[in-house]
Order: C-alpha cells, then structure tokens, then sequence
C-alpha cells in the first residue's frame, strides 16, 4: 500500500460553539494519509497520473475556509468526504487538529479513518 499524505496543512475557519469562537477565525491543522497506488506516476514521470496533493490541499483550503461548522468531527467528516468522492480515494485516515483550544495542550482535535485500509503487498 502506498500512502500519499500532506502535513500540517494549516487552515483558518469559524469553527466552535462558544459565542466567540463565531466571532473569530481559528487556526486548523490537518494531516491527512490518502491510499493510492503509486506505481503507475512513478513510472511515467507524469504528474497526471497522481494523487496529486497540491489539488487536494486547494479544494480543502478552498471549503474549510468558506465553512461555519460548530465542531471538528462534523468539519473533518465533510472533508474526509470530499477527498474520497472528489479524489477517488478508497481509504482516507484525517487528523484535525485544533492548536490551543485548551489551556495546558498543544492541540485537540479528531482523527478519523473512512473507507477500506488497503492491505500492504
């Protein structure tokens, strides 16, 4: 199984349920693990034939920032759901971090696994 991820890719949103947490823009982080076949790009040199992470990160960043969720499990969902429709991903494994939320932590957050985990050849 090959695995193509993108790392810390950070995201500003209206995200929570608190009063002023609608008021403001938060920072969000993702890592996120997606299962594709990697033989034929390496093959063909061809950026085309690629899970290609440049596009995923764009359309995440295009609707995490245009979206008004009240918690992280319901963002990470729809975005777990947009990398399997859009992408055609079998397998997605999604971590949706949120740096700062508690006092005394770095962040909190959900991880998420959808689809069917390939097994490894």
């Amino acid at each position: 199984m090959d695995i193509v991820f993108i790392e810390d890719l950070r995201i500003d949103a209206v995200i929570g349920i608190y009063d002023w947490e609608r008021r403001v823009r938060q920072t969000l982080s993702f890592d996120i693990e997606m299962a594709f076949d990697n033989t034929k790009p390496a093959a063909t040199d061809d950026i085309a034939d690629t899970l290609n992470y440049k596009d995923v990160s764009k359309r995440l960043i295009d609707y995490v920032e245009a979206s008004n969720f009240g918690l992280v499990e319901t963002l990470a969902e729809h975005c777990a759901a947009i990398i399997r429709q859009e992408f055609g991903v079998g397998w997605v494994r999604l971590k949706l971090s949120k740096p700062g939320a508690v006092r005394g932590s770095r962040a909190v957050g959900v991880r998420i696994e959808r689809g069917r985990r390939p097994s490894s050849d």
